[in-house]
C-alpha cells in the first residue's frame, strides 16, 4: 500500500477508542498527522488518561501502520487525554443520558466515613423526593449492600431495545449497584487496575439506570489509577470530598481536591464535608468533645477556596444504623438525621449553582 494520506487514514480507521466504542478517525481523535518519506508522526486523543490506556493506543497505532506500510516505517505517535469539554461531549451521548447529576464522593484516605456519608446523602435526597441511584465503586471495600440491607440480593437483567442491561437492586427507593453484588462477601477482591476499571465502567455502560435526579458514586479511597479511569469515562458533574478534622486526613483530602482540579480531569468540587467533627455523649447532651481536632476540614475548605458543606458529629447510632441496613437519615427527628437533612439541603443548593 502506498504511503498516502487517504491510505494512512484508512488504516487508522481500524484502530478503536475502547471507551468511546468508535474508531479514532470517525471520532476525530487524530491531530497533527504528518507523512514524510518512510515516516509518520501524529497525535491521538483518548478518553482515558491512565498510562496503561495511552500505551495501548500507541501500540495499536504503531502495529497497524507498520503492518500495512512495512516494519521499517518510523512511527512517532503521541497520545494525550481529551480535554474535559471534548470528553463530556463524546461520553455524554452514550452514558447515563437520563441522569441529571452524576456526583462522585471521594476521600483522600480510608476510614473517614465516606461511604456512610454517601449512603445518608442518598437517603436524604430520596427522602426529599429526588430520584436517586448509587454506584458503589469502592472496589476493595464495598459497603453499600450492608448499609442498605441487600447483601443477599443480586441484580437482575432487563431487555432494553434488544440489548441486555443490568437492573440495579432497589432499597428505600434508591437504585444500587455495587461490586459487592458480583463477588463473594468473604473473599478478597484481587484485581489489577485495568480489570478493576473495566468492571466499574460496566456498571455505567451496561446498566439501565433510567431517569434519575442524582447518581452518587462512592469512590475508593485515595487518588489512584482507578480514579483517573473512572472520572475520565463517566460524565461527572461534580465531586464531594469527605474528611475528618485530623491533620493526617486533611493532607489526603487536599490531594483529593487537587486531583479533581487536574487539567486532564477538571471536575468541579462541590464542597468538603467534615465528618466526625465532634463527639457528644448521650449523658452529656450539651458537651462537645473534639476528638480529632476542631474545624480542620472547614478551615481546609476556606483555604482552598472550596465550598464547605457542613459538619457531622461522631454518633454511635450512625454506625449502628449502617450495620443493620437502615441509614441514620431515615430516623425520625433525631439530631443526626437533622444534620444529614441540612447537609442534603446545602448539597442540592451547591449542585444547582453549578448549572447556573
Amino acid at each position: 500500500m502506498e504511503l498516502l494520506r487517504e491510505n494512512v487514514l484508512e488504516v487508522l480507521g481500524n484502530v478503536m477508542e475502547p471507551d468511546l466504542k468508535k474508531d479514532i478517525v470517525s471520532a476525530n481523535l487524530i491531530e497533527n498527522l504528518k507523512i514524510e518519506e518512510g515516516a509518520i508522526s501524529l497525535r491521538v486523543l483518548v478518553s482515558n488518561p491512565a498510562l496503561h490506556a495511552r500505551r495501548r493506543m500507541q501500540e495499536a497505532v504503531e502495529f497497524n501502520l507498520k503492518n500495512k506500510f512495512g516494519k521499517e516505517l518510523q512511527v512517532t505517535c503521541e497520545v494525550a487525554a481529551l480535554d474535559s469539554e471534548a470528553r463530556a461531549e463524546q461520553v455524554q451521548r452514550k452514558i447515563l443520558p437520563e441522569v441529571k447529576h452524576v456526583i462522585a464522593v471521594a476521600s483522600g484516605k480510608g476510614g473517614v466515613g465516606k461511604s456512610t456519608v454517601t449512603a445518608n446523602l442518598a437517603g436524604g435526597l430520596a427522602k426529599a423526593g429526588y430520584r436517586v441511584g448509587i454506584v458503589d465503586a469502592d472496589i476493595y471495600g464495598p459497603s453499600m449492600p450492608t448499609m442498605f440491607d441487600v447483601v443477599d440480593q443480586r441484580p437482575t437483567m432487563l431487555d432494553i431495545d434488544g440489548t441486555p442491561k443490568i437492573n440495579p437492586v432497589i432499597s428505600y427507593g434508591i437504585k444500587i449497584l455495587s461490586i459487592g453484588f458480583f463477588t463473594e462477601q468473604d473473599n478478597a477482591v484481587v484485581w489489577r487496575g485495568p480489570m478493576a476499571s473495566k468492571a466499574l465502567t460496566q456498571m455505567f455502560t451496561d446498566a439501565y439506570w433510567g431517569a434519575l435526579d442524582y447518581l452518587l458514586i462512592d469512590l475508593p479511597p485515595g487518588t489512584g489509577d482507578i480514579h483517573l479511569s473512572l472520572v475520565q469515562n463517566v460524565p461527572l458533574d461534580g465531586a464531594v470530598v469527605v474528611s475528618t478534622p485530623q491533620e493526617v486526613a486533611l493532607a489526603d483530602a487536599r490531594k483529593g481536591v487537587n486531583m479533581f482540579r487536574l487539567e486532564s480531569i477538571n471536575v468541579p468540587v462541590i464542597g468538603i464535608v467534615e465528618n466526625m467533627a465532634w463527639f457528644t455523649p448521650a449523658e452529656l447532651p450539651d458537651n462537645k468533645y473534639y476528638i480529632f481536632g476542631r474545624d480542620g476540614a472547614k478551615n481546609l475548605a476556606h483555604g482552598m477556596g472550596v465550598p464547605f458543606l457542613g459538619q457531622l458529629p461522631l454518633v454511635q447510632g450512625v454506625r449502628e444504623a449502617g450495620d443493620v441496613g437502615r441509614p441514620a437519615v431515615f430516623q425520625e427527628n433525631t439530631p443526626i438525621s437533622e444534620a444529614f437533612d441540612e447537609l442534603v439541603r446545602t448539597f442540592v443548593k451547591h449542585v444547582d449553582a453549578l448549572k447556573s
